[in-house]
């Protein structure tokens, strides 16, 4: 593989990884908006199940050399934060 084509193969990888935590961001917002119950049962198996599929993803991009580990962490604690704020937001509620 030649590095222009691994390259855009790195490129399209974050893309995509960073279309699906916009996906789950704007989840998260929902939430924050209507201060829905973060503790409901649906909610937090929707979010838990969002955030194994992308965390699975980012370690498979990592696998392949596609996107740097810290990166990955990195999008991941972006996401931890935003949840961290809603579950502040709904206690003080």
């Amino acid at each position: 593989m030649d590095t222009i084509s691994q390259s855009s193969y790195q490129e399209k990888a974050l893309e995509l990884l960073i279309g699906d935590a916009d996906k789950i961001a704007k989840l998260i917002r929902v939430q924050m908006e209507h201060l829905t119950m973060p503790q409901c049962p649906l909610y937090e198996e929707v979010l838990d199940t969002q955030m194994f599929g992308l965390s699975r993803e980012i370690d498979f991009a990592v696998k392949l050399g596609l996107l740097e580990r810290e990166k990955g962490k990195e999008i991941l604690d972006s996401l931890e934060k935003e949840l961290s704020v809603l579950h502040e937001a709904f206690t003080e509620k």
